[in-house]
């Protein structure tokens, strides 16, 4: 397996690793034959988080099994105050059945508002500096899918890494890695398949490789077959030929028209709709066939599609263009009725 180093953590990571959100619908023996499977391809990161539901339990039973020693170990909260990101790296240390994980990230910190409460005197960064120096965690991250946050971030030198969605569509990310190349700071891709919409998978991870200035890949991948076929293109890495990334493109160009890339710039829905995670849900109901998981977070929603009122004044704001009113009305079509 190809490796890279990621950042100034000095951790020589697989050039793809694990995504640990789709293994929620699998048994515990499925889980077991998946990180046996991790180990001889040569995957060594994984990445996971206290949102995933059972995903860090599961994942800390396989490595008793297994071995603790053949993995980076990544996880993530989405806390921002002292007590609870506190309270969620010690939950994480439970369930992953370790001393120590290797890398602890902010969980999506949406907005500047977010990034900053994290940042304030006794806010959630200080809980993981604490943590740091206790030894509980080795190194310190932050993951978002808003441009505008980690570009803060790489300003004030505060993190050891970056985790943001990039594929041939969610492309806005490389200005960003190639500032954090710059400031030696490791870059985690999430989404490189754009949550299982491509039909060439492999087309797809093979071009978001191509970028020298990232780290790792971390497809989720909740089957041996995935495991075998993901990490094929870190096992024997070629860049792709004309051919292949015409037709990639042409996947690309087909999602175009209603793949929402999660930028944000829709909000603030006067209905007080997260737009974005109404299409995230979405996705993870019909491409990573986790229903009820889906279901749930739908419900959770103080607001949802079924709420929108077709004022509209979300469509100008994006700026791919998109049909964000029938977007949210396919959404509620195919929850409303299971609600």
């Amino acid at each position: 397996m190809e490796t890279r180093v990621l950042g100034q953590t000095g951790l020589e990571v697989s050039l793809i690793g694990f995504g640990g959100i789709p293994i929620q619908r699998c048994n515990q023996w499925e889980v077991d034959e998946i990180v046996e499977n991790l180990i001889e391809e040569g995957v060594n990161f994984i990445d996971t988080a206290r949102a995933y539901t059972n995903s860090e339990e599961m994942i800390g039973e396989a490595l008793k099994q297994w071995g603790r020693e053949h993995f980076y170990l990544a996880t993530k909260t989405p806390k921002l105050s002292y007590d609870e990101v506190m309270a969620d790296v010690k939950t994480s240390l439970a369930e992953l059945q370790t001393d120590t994980i290797d890398l602890y990230q902010f969980h999506n910190a949406k907005t500047m508002t977010d990034y900053e409460t994290i940042m304030s005197p006794g806010g959630g960064y200080d809980a993981l500096v604490d943590c740091k120096k206790q030894g509980l965690i080795k190194h310190i991250g932050i993951t978002s899918h808003s441009y505008e946050v980690l570009d803060r971030a790489l300003d004030e030198d505060k993190f050891e890494t970056i985790q943001f969605p990039y594929n041939i569509i969610e492309n806005r990310g490389a200005p960003l890695f190639e500032k954090a190349k710059s400031k030696n700071v490791g870059v985690i891709i999430m989404k490189p398949l754009a949550g299982g919409a491509f039909i060439h998978a492999n087309y797809a991870l093979r071009w978001v490789a191509e970028n020298p200035n990232i780290s790792v890949l971390i497809p989720g991948m909740d089957s041996v077959k995935q495991v075998l076929k993901n990490t094929r293109v870190g096992n024997d890495f070629v860049p792709l030929t004309d051919d292949e990334r015409e037709t990639l493109e042409a996947d690309a160009k087909a999602l175009g028209k209603t793949f929402c890339r999660r930028c944000g710039y829709c909000a603030p829905c006067p209905q007080g709709i997260d737009i974005p995670m109404q299409f995230i849900v979405e996705g993870y109901y019909r491409r990573y066939d986790l229903e009820e998981w889906a279901l749930d977070r739908y419900r959770s929603f103080v607001a949802n599609a079924s709420d929108c009122i077709q004022c509209g004044e979300c469509e100008p704001r994006c700026p791919y263009d998109l049909p964000i009113r029938d977007m949210l009305k396919k959404t509620r079509d195919l929850f409303d009725p299971l609600l």
